[in-house]
């Protein structure tokens, strides 16, 4: 169950996969200089492996505990979180006027994946507080700010979200959670949320909640919910804990996977709340740490997904199974072609879906709204989607030992179940790209991507031959694939309401495959380009992607072109009994 961060995979990508000098150009980031780069993806490898993934089956096989109301971490936790504090990670891409070290969000896709890989459980707390770190500075007041910020910067006081409640989910319109004004800039705040993710723990001195919930006189529906931040421990004017705030977890959730994770049942009392952003503008405030958390789901499933690769590939070199062809007696099943075949297929999609995240954080550094946003469900969906398919192969790969507990593939192939409900269903990130993201605008920000990568077809071919890599297979899928891209997003521009989002999830794993394989030939050839030793091996990796993993989005376009008929010609009564 050891783990071993990717650091090459995804320096690689760092330096070729991202315009760093753009975002340098920019002039809100420090100078992230490859000496800096390289000095930062040690610790974290290092850190992740040494401290953080030790935690991992602990976790898992001893959850988190409730009682009289509070809730004490897993085993090792709480020093692990502690030593994540003293090492500085959580500021790694936070503003530097703000106390952050100030570097690109692409620094923190690399650093997070390797601590996400190592216990992904434990890296959804850093994660919260990151996410609500930017809400509050988005919207909240300087007072707010002044009070919050600094504690949360450090580690010391960690976020959560609080928006999901029993009859409210995935839409938050019911949200039933009162708030009273009481007239001197406080607000009582009362009501159950469900499914709080570190909701509570004993890791970190104060939790800083953010709670949706509905004033008296707020219209119904998602128009009349405002945001409110809650305190566990309210905090004095000098900044010193006061006494606790009227909220408590009353639950912990028994779930699939991330045991180590404490899901809370959260029930609000009249709790002091202080309003965050304008009243009845709840979500949109909500919003930045939403999507701030959907990229980072994305880089969750990359994540588990290397664990669950590494763990397959290690069993793969020792198991002794049947004499693979041209072998002796003796030899690993890592020598059987359709093993081969699973590993690869796993290293290639895990590298594809790793691109996407990596290029969704660089539009948002270099400031490119439309492209970060086009992005995002994009890599929230593909990126854990491809977890949970890497995972379920790795347990594959491990034949009967994967099905049960001691090889920790099953705990893998559990925890990356999840990525893909929260933040957001990926069903309903494929109808966020289709609806806000491609028919909003007309198709424009999609037509900027695909003539962005039609581009990057030059340089691949102009790099195939460099160091004797050929990358013509590479630029001949690219070049298809964004045909097949660009004919799908015409079909989906043009169809109704109903076949757009009856082919809303095709059209977004079609998406994911091919960005992904494009981008991934794009970084190997600026690779070649710089004379970078490693882009060989990485050619080797794209050149599969090109061959095996590109062309299963002609399949996706066929259904596509049939729309939403095959889904509504077949009776709803039948999908019970004949």
């Amino acid at each position: 169950m050891s783990f071993t961060p990717p650091v090459n995979a995804i320096g690689y990508l760092l330096r070729h996969g991202v315009r760093l000098d753009d975002i340098n150009s920019q002039g809100e980031f420090e100078e992230a200089s490859p000496d800096l780069l390289d000095a930062i993806l040690g610790g974290a490898a290092d850190f992740a492996r040494d401290v953080i993934a030790p935690t991992n089956w602990d976790g898992d096989q001893h959850p988190a505990t409730l009682k009289d109301g509070d809730v004490t971490a897993s085993p090792g936790f709480k020093d692990a979180y502690a030593q994540f504090v003293e090492g500085g990670w959580q500021t790694v891409s936070l503003p530097s006027e703000i106390g952050g070290m100030g570097l690109p969000s692409a620094v923190s896709v690399a650093t997070n994946e390797m601590i996400y890989a190592a216990n992904m459980a434990l890296g959804l707390c850093p994660m919260l507080t990151s996410s609500a770190i930017k809400a509050i500075e988005t919207h909240a007041s300087e007072t707010l700010k002044d009070t919050y910020l600094p504690k949360m910067l450090a580690g010391e006081w960690t976020g959560a979200m609080c928006l999901t409640e029993p009859q409210a989910g995935s839409d938050l319109g019911p949200v039933r959670t009162k708030a009273e004004d009481r007239g001197d800039g406080t607000y009582a705040i009362t009501g159950q949320k469900i499914y709080i993710t570190w909701g509570d723990h004993d890791c970190a001195d104060n939790i800083v909640h953010l709670v949706l919930a509905r004033l008296p006189d707020s219209p119904e529906g998602s128009r009349g919910i405002s945001l409110f931040l809650c305190p566990k421990y309210l905090v004095g004017d000098d900044g010193s804990l006061g006494e606790r705030n009227d909220f408590r977890a009353i639950g912990l959730e028994h779930k699939l996977g991330i045991h180590g994770s404490p899901t809370c049942v959260m029930e609000f009392d009249g709790a002091t709340g202080y309003l965050v952003g304008e009243v009845d503008r709840g979500l949109a405030s909500m919003f930045v740490m939403m999507n701030e958390a959907r990229l980072f789901v994305g880089v969750q499933g990359v994540a588990i997904g290397e664990r669950a690769y590494q763990a397959a590939l290690h069993y793969a070199h020792e198991r002794v199974q049947g004499v693979p062809p041209g072998h002796e007696p003796g030899a690993p099943i890592i020598d059987h072609p359709d093993v081969r075949r699973m590993l690869i297929d796993m290293k290639a999609k895990l590298m594809g879906a790793r691109t996407i995240c990596f290029a969704t954080a660089e539009a948002a550094d270099l400031g490119d709204l439309a492209r970060e946003g086009l992005l995002t469900p994009i890599a929230k969906a593909f990126g854990s989607d491809t977890g949970v398919d890497v995972a379920s192969i790795a347990v594959q790969v491990h034949g009967g030992m994967g099905f049960v507990e001691e090889t920790g593939a099953a705990q893998h192939y559990r925890d990356s179940r999840i990525a893909p409900i929260y933040e957001g269903t990926n069903g309903i990130q494929a109808i966020d790209l289709i609806g806000r993201k491609l028919r909003r605008d007309g198709g424009e920000a999609m037509r900027a991507l695909i003539s962005d990568l039609r581009e990057a077809v030059t340089s691949v071919k102009d790099a195939s031959g460099r160091d004797d890599v050929d990358l013509s297979v590479c630029a001949a899928a690219v070049e298809r694939g964004l045909e097949t891209l660009a004919t799908a997003t015409d079909i989906v521009l043009n169809a109704t309401e109903v076949d757009a989002l009856g082919v809303a999830t095709t059209y977004l794993e079609l998406c994911g495959k091919i960005v992904g394989g494009s981008l991934l030939a794009k970084a190997v050839a600026r690779g070649l380009l710089a004379g970078d030793p490693q882009s060989a091996a990485m050619a080797s990796l794209a050149r599969y992607h090109a061959l095996r993993i590109m062309p299963t989005a002609d399949g996706l376009l066929e259904s596509i072109r049939a729309g939403a008929d095959a889904v509504y010609d077949f009776p709803r009564d039948q999908l019970a009994d004949l």
